[in-house]
């Protein structure tokens, strides 16, 4: 069964394109048609580019890898904000940090550098500066905590990217393609789809359009999470009931050899008393 259905798709507006005259030619295959001027997006297509997507998502969850959404266009900030946070992946919803993972070590200084100023906050050091300081201390602490604070679990670099409109966050795909990191995305009429590794042809100016994919796709994700949870109980499980076994295998031995040494030390005792007689006769 598909994650999405025609009229679900339909209802959200998925299928609106842009003009004729903005459109990418290479986005021709997920073309159905034009209707006054306006490119309408093959929405079986969809369906099944959603399925295949949603599949290699569950999957990465599944196996504990991080995927990194980004959005920074307005009416898909908040969306991809909610979305992301419920199933525990990093975001990107402000401006894109210029190599953000091709310089990735970087990053994570200044991640740490927000972490440090939280240490200083908690141990009073922050009281022992001078107002000015704590000024400017606070400041540097908020700005880094828009741009960076929703990726401060990110401690390597994410497995995959799911973007949402390609041609707005052209550096974020050519920094993935770059390091050869999966790019998932939603690709309107107007964008290029050869750089992106699944294309999810779609609408992604409509507020509803990327609510109807994202949804589908968190859902995927959470249950890959939930797999994996249930695989680690599971194997818990077992790891603790091979413990008793063993213990109780090392029992089973152990009674195995006491009757034979007891017997031993039974059939060594008349020798030793038919000696001592022998020097008593003496």
């Amino acid at each position: 069964m598909s994650r999405v259905n025609f009229d679900q798709l339909l209802e959200a507006g998925v299928h609106f394109g842009h003009l004729k005259r903005k459109w990418n030619p290479a986005m021709a295959p997920y073309i159905f048609m034009e209707r006054n001027g306006i490119h309408i997006i093959d929405l079986h297509k969809t369906v099944a580019k959603v399925d295949e997507a949603a599949e290699v998502l569950k999957n990465l969850a599944r196996s504990g890898k991080k995927i990194l959404f980004v959005a920074t266009k307005k009416q898909a900030k908040q969306i991809v904000a909610d979305n992301a946070s419920s199933v525990g992946m990093p975001y990107v919803i402000e401006r894109w940090p210029g190599g953000m993972l091709t310089n990735f070590p970087t990053i994570r200084k200044a991640i740490k550098k927000m972490n440090t100023i939280d240490k200083m906050a908690k141990d009073g050091t922050f009281d022992n500066l001078s107002k000015r300081e704590k000024l400017q201390i606070t400041r540097q602490r908020a700005k880094l905590e828009k741009t960076l604070g929703s990726i401060v679990d990110l401690t390597r670099l994410p497995s995959a990217l799911f973007v949402v409109d390609v041609m707005k966050e052209h550096i974020a795909v050519r920094e993935a393609n770059r390091l050869e990191i999966p790019v998932f995305g939603m690709v309107d009429t107007n964008s290029n789809p050869n750089n992106i590794n699944f294309v999810i042809p779609a609408n992604d100016d409509a507020t509803k359009s990327v609510e109807v994919i994202l949804g589908a796709v968190c859902e995927a994700i959470n249950e890959g999470l939930q797999e994996r949870k249930a695989e680690k109980i599971d194997s818990e499980a077992a790891g603790e009931g091979e413990a008793p076994r063993r213990e109780r295998r090392a029992k089973a031995t152990v009674k195995k050899d006491r009757p034979a040494k007891e017997e031993a030390v039974v059939e060594e005792a008349p020798a030793a008393t038919e000696d001592v007689k022998e020097e008593t006769a003496e």
